[in-house]
């Protein structure tokens, strides 16, 4: 483990973690990371972490609850919603990209500190789909429940049908633009990231976790990734700690990604580098040669958190009662 810890702590100091201060996320540029020498990083008390630059505003709704003694699960349910409802947003909520019919379908998980969680997948035309999935964990016997099925579950549960037109414009006219090129859209990379998970730990140590999002962009009808599937997009034991992932979500679901990034934490290893073995460990199934994007962010019941990806570019979000801040993965790979 030393000579792990050792490599990691010179590619962070190389290449791997940054950091920018709190100001609004469209000022921000990357400085250099404020971590421990040793590149374990830990938190003491209640903090959130997601991914993505859009988990800068997702974290302030977060930890407005978790500041004030919220329970985790809560804190993350109202951290995604955010991004949900985030109209400019292309990969998650109804902003997002639609499928090769032209239909924008969403799916989401929720899970808790006990090991409860609901989902949802390939759901249509309401603005909420983490809040439907909460509602499948806490009001029905099922974990996940699809399409019509989840939207007739929905309406039961008193969620009203949307009334945003989707595609909406800017979504639209881009899918106009693939359907005339007939190809698909599938690099993972900062406009096309395919989620936004959060990972939360209360003032209680209590973790929830969250993931969300509308789907690869012009995915054929019917896909559904990593996101709603709780073991691939999303795992918590409370005895160990919280995983999610982001990226291509047919990658992540081959390898059973969140769930193998908090085994390798059972067995001892530190969130970073449990984030960095399943990364290697899917590399060398899939092929180096491939140029996909799979990303982890994952906390230990102790507060450590870690983070990592294959290919540069992922961001992720922390927020604690001291910072609140957007740090640049580790990678594994150059482009």
């Amino acid at each position: 483990m030393h000579n792990r810890r050792t490599f990691m702590r010179l590619a962070a100091l190389a290449s791997g973690g940054f950091a920018l201060s709190s100001c609004e996320p469209s000022d921000r540029a990357l400085t250099p990371a404020r971590q421990k020498a040793d590149g374990l990083q830990k938190i003491d008390g209640p903090f959130c972490l997601s991914t993505w630059r859009h988990g800068l505003a997702a974290n302030e709704a977060a930890w407005s609850m978790l500041s004030r003694g919220g329970m985790a699960l809560d804190a993350v349910e109202a951290g995604v919603r955010i991004t949900e409802a985030d109209l400019s947003n292309r990969t998650v909520g109804l902003g997002g990209m639609p499928d090769r019919k032209g239909r924008v379908t969403l799916d989401a998980s929720i899970m808790d500190h006990d090991g409860r969680c609901g989902a949802v997948a390939a759901l249509e035309h309401i603005d909420h789909p983490i809040s439907v999935a909460r509602k499948v964990m806490e009001e029905s016997p099922h974990v996940m429940l699809v399409g019509e099925g989840a939207y007739d579950f929905a309406l039961s549960q008193g969620f009203e049908r949307s009334r945003i037109e989707v595609p909406v414009p800017e979504a639209a006219a881009k899918y106009r633009k693939l359907l005339e090129e007939n190809a698909y859209e599938v690099e993972i990379n900062a406009e096309n990231h395919d989620t936004i998970g959060m990972l939360a730990m209360d003032r209680q140590s209590r973790m929830g976790g969250a993931c969300t999002t509308s789907g690869l962009s012009f995915k054929m009808h019917g896909r559904v990734g990593d996101s709603p599937i709780i073991g691939a997009g999303l795992f918590i034991d409370s005895e160990v700690g919280a995983v999610t992932a982001s990226g291509l979500g047919e990658a992540i679901i081959r390898a059973s990604g969140s769930s193998a990034v908090l085994e390798a934490m059972r067995r001892g290893a530190h969130p970073q580098e449990a984030c960095m073995e399943v990364l290697e460990r899917i590399l060398r199934k899939q092929g180096s040669e491939q140029e996909i994007q799979v990303a982890f962010i994952a906390i230990d019941a102790q507060g450590h958190y870690g983070a990592g990806s294959i290919l540069p570019g992922f961001e992720y979000a922390l927020q604690s009662e001291s910072l609140a801040e957007l740090y640049q993965a580790e990678h594994l790979k150059k482009r």
